[in-house]
């Protein structure tokens, strides 16, 4: 049985979500007053040498190749699961059927079958009273102060009614020398740029403006490398990084960029643009929304900024402001880090949602709203009508996609 001020978890995937989820239980104690500390239990992959040296490099006391021993052990209270998209709902499903709360990578499944599965077996892990087992999905960029101050920005109305919202993530990694990876196999992956990169930004979006998306339409999908090499050994840390290639060829299952409109539940059009060949952009990611009031701007390649843009303002003075999401009791979790203008980064938006997972596991509010598999699905019936939409041609609404 759990110690009520700890939580011990079991990672499954050893990759750059791996890394990224393993520096957040290790860090995450440091920085935060928490109401229980976790306990990096067990680490599991597929290769026990790998498993070995990575275990003791980042502090996990156990490792293991055998996932389904691991979610089933009496010791583990959460299983974090940062494995391919196809390995989520087995993995999800033994978990929840063990008693287990469950983190889970974005996106929630590699496909609209497997996430509505999840969603229902979470509903039915957390209970009529939601006291039961809790699922929590690795939307990280929720977590980063500039994103949680837009959202905070919004609920006071300091922008109005929604008008506008205009989203991307950009990426050019993918470019042809890079071999066929499990991000290029639809088995593994369910989608490219749609699931790996609009996930982010349909989810971003929603959260911040607090609006669904009704209907998708003017979606086009586009693979630009048809076949790539495969892919011989595995990652060295990141996505692609140190990825050797054999002289055989493989045919990619995905696209590489994807495109397409939408509108919100409150009457704003949107656009969303999401590529993996987007020469110049490593990892611009982010979002424009236009109020009637003010207007709103983040990137997060500038990850510590957000723009605003107050309406209100006398004629004369009005321009965009580029507030420094640093300041400790006015910014969302910068308190936990640094003085001001002592910037954080990437690996900080997971350390911050560690610290709401243990929040909410002990009864009390997250800073901001926590994805959990329910709320994903509703990210995954999106992503959904935007694949309908490109290969039918035709306004899909989100009425239609159960």
């Amino acid at each position: 049985m759990s110690h009520p001020n700890r939580l011990r978890v079991a990672l499954l995937g050893q990759a750059f979500m791996g890394r990224a989820h393993s520096n957040a239980w290790s860090q995450v104690g440091k920085f935060f007053d928490l109401p229980a500390v976790p306990v990096l239990h067990t680490i599991c992959g597929r290769d026990a040498a790998k498993l070995r040296a990575f275990a003791a490099r980042w502090g996990w006391r156990y490792f293991s190749t055998d996932w389904r021993a691991v979610v089933a052990c009496d010791d583990i209270d959460l299983v974090d699961i940062g494995t391919p998209n196809h390995l989520h709902l087995p993995m999800a499903k033994a978990a929840l059927a063990a008693g287990k709360h469950v983190a889970c990578e974005k996106p929630l499944a590699g496909t609209l079958a497997d996430a509505r599965e999840m969603a229902h077996l979470a509903a039915e892990a957390k209970g009529g009273t939601g006291a039961g087992q809790k699922t929590f999905v690795w939307y990280n960029y929720r977590r980063c102060p500039a994103v949680a101050l837009a959202y905070s920005l919004v609920r006071t109305g300091k922008i109005g009614p929604i008008r506008h919202v205009r989203a991307f993530y950009l990426q050019d990694w993918a470019g042809p020398d890079v071999p066929l990876a499990w991000r290029f196999d639809r088995r593994q992956a369910g989608s490219g740029a749609l699931g790996d990169l609009a996930a982010h930004i349909v989810d971003m979006t929603r959260f911040v403006t607090g609006q669904e998306i009704t209907a998708v339409c003017g979606a086009m999908a586009e693979t630009f490398i048809k076949r790539r090499r495969v892919m011989s050994g595995s990652a060295a840390g990141g996505i692609a990084a140190g990825l050797k290639r054999s002289a055989k060829t493989g045919k990619v299952t995905v696209d590489d960029a994807v495109a397409f409109l939408a509108r919100f539940s409150g009457g704003a059009m949107a656009t969303f643009e999401a590529a993996r060949q987007a020469t110049g952009n490593q990892n611009r990611n982010g979002f424009e929304i236009n109020g009637v009031k003010g207007a709103l701007r983040f990137n997060f390649e500038r990850m510590n900024e957000l723009e605003y843009y107050d309406a209100t303002a006398p004629r004369a003075v009005q321009g965009w402001t580029t507030i420094l999401c640093t300041h400790g009791g006015d910014h969302p979790y910068a308190a936990a880090w640094w003085p001001d203008a002592h910037i954080i980064g990437y690996e900080h938006g997971f350390t911050n949602m560690a610290y709401d997972i243990l929040r909410m596991l002990a009864g009390k509010a997250p800073t901001v709203p926590m994805p959990d598999f329910a709320d994903a699905y509703q990210t995954q019936r999106v992503l959904e009508a935007a694949a309908v939409a490109a290969a039918e041609k035709r306004w899909v609404k989100l009425s239609e996609v159960k």
